[in-house]
């Protein structure tokens, strides 16, 4: 049976390639998807791949994983230092999920430091660029193992 992950993408992230090319580096989310995609297979794995800049809508996603998704990979975006409605989302629905980061967030700005998502997830990955991407599809895999 093929395993199943859903990578969600949060606020501002389908403008990478062309916002803070300092920060976020100069790959386009298509770009981040098309290797995840690549890495997915050498692994059987297939994956979804989202973006949305609307909080609701990320949680509906969460949601409707259930019983679909055998792993997540998220990247709330901003919403990672304040939503306490997506970290309930990914607590309710008990998918193990992995929170990814391309900058590492710890070595930004102080409000940036903290996640409200990270003590619901398995693991958190950040500051790799887009390899933070691959590094939790590694992840995923050995869970799934």
């Amino acid at each position: 049976m093929i395993k199943k992950v859903l990578v969600i993408n949060g606020p501002n992230l389908n403008l990478l390639g062309t916002r803070e090319k300092d920060i976020y580096g100069s790959e386009t989310l298509l770009d981040i998807a098309k290797r995840m995609n690549q890495e997915a297979q050498q692994f059987g794995l297939d994956i979804d791949f989202i973006q949305s800049n609307h909080e609701g809508e990320i949680i509906d996603k969460i949601h409707d994983a259930r019983g679909k998704y055998d792993v997540i990979i998220i990247n709330p975006g901003a919403y990672t230092h304040y939503s306490i409605a997506i970290r309930d989302a990914v607590k309710a629905v008990e998918i193990p999920t992995i929170e990814v980061h391309l900058s590492n967030i710890h070595n930004r700005e102080e409000f940036r430091s903290k996640s409200v998502i990270a003590p619901v997830c398995v693991g958190q990955i950040s500051g790799f660029g887009s390899n933070s991407y691959i590094v939790a599809l590694n992840a995923a895999a050995l869970l799934l193992k």
